[in-house]
């Protein structure tokens, strides 16, 4: 796999709107202008008085008023039309420079004009509309023929003034027709006026058409409009460019279609310069841009690089624009001209576009929305409008575009989820798997079909959204390398365990996340590293956690059944699930109350029964041993004596398999601690076990005990007599009347046996053969090196005669005094703890019926070390 390297702060940058630094005189359309005249000058301007201006004056006038010194727009294309280049700027040209042999379009780019049909059809209206129509001026007449530069200026700026100046119709309650057949005349009225050599006429009304695009009163025709007036301002463009080609003919021999500017005469320079200086000097920003994009073709006369310039200046000027529709066709017709005369010129359609992008917010402004609430106006339906133009510009950007699909397809699926519905993501998803399943093109393109995956779940984590978006577990389809796939399926699961806030039973989010679990679960083999196989199983059990049928839980029990079978190999999965099988019984009994029926009774059972064969599948011995003591407790509170019964002597019988070494967070350490933390707990449980009827008196604490004889402890250890000591506190429970707690509904010995003297003489037999078993291992410390380990456990071994034992019985009595001497014989005793228990002993002399304590204290000395 050849992963494509990404720099994520680059390509911010590319998406940023361009910054341009204004310096003094440097051409921008909104830019404020400073105008200073060198000397007083008296202008004379046909309806206009007369008007003194002061040399050194600076304040922000009318662009057309000023002279020339250098600073205004008409200067600036003059000056850049220099043919004597610096050397700097020749470098710079040279970079820019585009290859003029680039091919134009072909036979596969659909035209505008296949578009313009059905663009009038589908945007109709009923409402009336209006129209101005120019009707001439008699002021303008032939421009004077001054040679210096600065008269041939101001003869232009004086007829151009009468663009604004002449009289003007505006025709009221037109139907749709009515307004193009007006529109169709005024096309009409441009080719006779330039047949007849009117081209300022001509001019006039190429502006005053392009001014009607700047007009949204009658929004749902604006697409429409559009169409019409383009078709004028093709016209004209069309007119102008063949103008100037027909003054390039010499000796009737006419330009090749690939020719340079060095075969065009002055002449036709000069007259393609006098187009561009005057549409430069229109006021407005909209007329100004149309009438100049119209145009954009005449540059081939003037440099090759013309149009590369102009086209990213143009593409500027739209940001001036405040209304977003409109703004958005004039975007579609800088898109029409530069495919007809630029088409290899990708870079400017493309930003056209990504300003689009950032500025589509605009229709959630006031403006947009009061405007629409004027013309009543839905959101949907105006939305509609901007469908011929963005698709306009999207086939112009499309159009012999590189083999790159994946790549914009990564981009375009986060703008598609971020404002779209599941519909639209449907298709983009749909789409990428029509162009990558050929030819098995996904395999080289993993990396980007991740991307899209992540893009697709951080914006759509409403799984149940997600999963009914028909392409996305056939888009899951395409990773067919396994590790891939099985990061994929990770991120899925992730996002779920973060997103999903309640539990769900959804059948469609069900089988789609079973798939993707499994796919997770079989990768797993015997070189999966154990952190991999610790985070998959996380993964999982975050799934089976937030899966719940309520009170359906036979359908709930069903569930577990199944994904046991399909994540057999991860072990802290099966676990996950016996506690959630054992934690459904709970459930159980909490809805019955404790007070189970036939039908719930067997389910239960059922229940038990899954956990039982279960648990040997597992490989830690003591995460086996938890269970069967957790379950049987399970089973003991659902009154399933006999299954409880089973698996305490499942547990009983596997401690003598527990090793000496166990591996912990990846080291090994031994196991003693971890078996006596087992055992204590266990005998917290037996207490309340009620015997078999068929297995004799403690059968089970019986056997537990065998087994702690038999198993053989590591040589320094003492875990084995704190164990026993322990059962001492369990026996010791067991001889009460009533036990300190119990089962509800399960009847234990104290109640079974009722303080039945051959069952206490039972208990006290086994008492003896602990404590000569503790007294034993007290002896086998008595050498030097353990001393110490004995006078600790003599002293715990007091301590649990003091809470546990009836000390009025002189054995014992004489028993603890014994060891309270062994545990200060040899110095190892702490002196602070020594003086604490005896004054704890003396507390308790004072206590009713304890008064044989008053007796033992005076017969336990305090040693001195020295």
């Amino acid at each position: 796999m050849h992963a494509r390297s990404r720099n994520y702060v680059s390509e911010s940058e590319v998406c940023k709107l361009e910054s341009v630094p204004l310096d003094f005189g440097d051409y921008h359309p909104l830019k404020p202008i400073t105008v200073t005249e060198s000397k007083t000058k008296k202008m004379n301007r046909k309806g206009s008085t007369s008007s003194t201006s002061s040399s050194s004056s600076s304040s922000v006038l009318d662009p057309l008023s000023s002279v020339l010194d250098g600073t205004d727009p008409l200067s600036l294309f003059a000056a850049a039309a220099d043919p004597v280049p610096t050397t700097a700027t020749m470098d710079s040209t040279r970079k820019k420079r585009d290859k003029d042999d680039s091919p134009a379009v072909g036979s596969d780019f659909e035209p505008w004009s296949s578009k313009r049909g059905e663009i009038l059809a589908r945007y109709t209206t009923t409402e009336k509309l209006s129209i101005n129509l120019y009707m001439g001026s008699e002021k303008g007449k032939a421009a004077t023929t001054g040679s210096a530069v600065s008269e041939k200026v101001r003869t232009r700026l004086e007829e151009l003034d009468d663009l604004e100046e002449g009289s003007q119709k505006e025709l009221l309650n037109l139907t749709q027709q009515d307004y193009m057949n007006r529109i169709e005349e005024l096309n009409q009225s441009l080719k006779d006026a330039w047949s007849s050599d009117q081209k300022v006429k001509a001019l006039k009304i190429v502006i005053q058409c392009s001014k009607l695009l700047s007009d949204t009163t009658v929004i749902q025709f604006y697409p429409s409009k559009f169409v019409l007036i383009t078709d004028i301002l093709d016209t004209f463009g069309k007119l102008v460019y063949e103008r100037i080609q027909s003054m390039c003919v010499d000796n009737r021999v006419s330009l090749p279609d690939n020719f340079s500017p060095e075969c065009v005469n002055d002449t036709a320079k000069e007259t393609c310069l006098n187009w561009f200086f005057k549409i430069a000097s229109i006021r407005e920003l909209i007329p100004r841009f149309y009438v100049e994009a119209a145009i954009l073709k005449c540059n081939k006369f003037l440099s090759k690089t013309g149009i590369s310039e102009c086209l990213p200046r143009l593409t500027s000027m739209i940001r001036g624009i405040g209304d977003p529709l409109v703004a958005v066709y004039a975007r579609a017709y800088l898109c029409r001209v530069g495919m007809e005369v630029a088409p290899q010129l990708k870079e400017s359609l493309n930003k056209n576009f990504f300003d689009f992008l950032l500025t589509f917010k605009q229709i959630h402004g006031d403006t947009v929305q009061n405007q629409l609430v004027v013309q009543c106006v839905e959101i949907p339906l105006y939305l509609t409008l901007y469908s011929p133009a963005i698709d306009w510009i999207l086939q112009c950007i499309a159009y012999r575009a590189p083999e790159d699909y994946i790549n914009c397809a990564e981009v375009w699926v986060e703008y598609t989820c971020r404002h779209f519905t599941k519909r639209e993501v449907n298709t983009v998803l749909a789409d990428v798997i029509k162009h990558m399943t050929p030819d098995r093109a996904f395999e080289d393109a993993y990396p980007q079909l991740q991307s899209i995956i992540q893009k697709v779940i951080t914006y759509i984590y409403d799984f149940s959204l997600l999963f009914s978006v028909e392409k996305f577990l056939p888009f899951l389809d395409m990773f067919q390398k396994e590790s891939v796939r099985v990061e994929v399926c990770k991120c899925i699961m992730e996002s779920f365990i973060k997103h999903q806030q309640e539990s769900t039973k959804d059948p469609v989010i069900l089988n789609a996340l079973l798939h993707i679990c499994k796919t997770m679960h079989d990768s797993v083999n015997a070189l999966t590293l154990e952190d991999e196989k610790r985070m998959l199983a996380a993964l999982i059990n975050g799934f089976i956690k937030m899966v719940s049928f309520g009170r359906d839980f036979e359908q709930q029990l069903s569930f577990y059944v199944e994904a046991r079978s399909m994540f057999c190999n991860l072990e802290p999965v099966l676990v996950q699930l016996i506690h959630s099988v054992n934690q459904l019984a709970m459930e159980t009994r909490k809805v019955m109350k404790g007070n189970h029926s036939r039908k719930t009774a067997a389910f239960v059972r059922a229940c038990v029964a899954f956990c039982f064969i279960t648990i040997p599948s597992l490989s830690s011995i003591f995460t086996r041993l938890n269970l069967y003591l957790h379950s049987g407790q399970v089973a003991l509170a659902n009154q399933c004596l006999s299954q409880a019964d089973a698996f305490f002597k499942a547990a009983v019988s596997l401690v003598p398999e527990v090793p000496k070494m166990i591996s912990v967070d990846g080291k090994m350490r031994p196991s003693d601690a971890f078996l006596l933390e087992f055992l204590c707990n266990f005998f917290s449980t037996l207490l309340v076990v009620p015997d078999h009827p068929e297995q004799g008196v403690l059968f089970l604490v019986r056997g537990l005990l065998n087994v702690i004889q038999d198993y053989t402890w590591e040589d320094n250890s003492d875990d084995k007599i704190r164990i026993y000591t322990n059962v001492l506190h369990l026996l010791s429970a067991m001889t009460q009347e009533a036990y300190i707690y119990h089962v509800d509904k399960v009847d234990s010995n104290d109640t079974l046996y009722g303080g039945d003297s051959k069952f206490l003489t039972e208990i006290n037999k086994l008492c003896e053969t602990v404590i000569a078993q503790i007294l034993d291992h007290l002896k086998t410390l008595g050498k030097e090196e353990t001393l110490k380990r004995q006078s600790q456990l003599a002293l715990y071994f007091f301590n649990t005669i003091l809470a546990h034992g009836d000390l009025r019985n002189n054995k014992l009595n004489q028993l603890s005094v014994n060891l309270w001497n062994l545990a200060q014989k040899h110095g190892f005793a702490d002196t602070k703890t020594m003086v604490k228990t005896l004054e704890y002993i003396k507390r308790r002399s004072n206590q009713p019926e304890m008064s044989h304590f008053t007796d033992l204290a005076l017969r336990l000395p305090l040693q001195s070390r020295t």
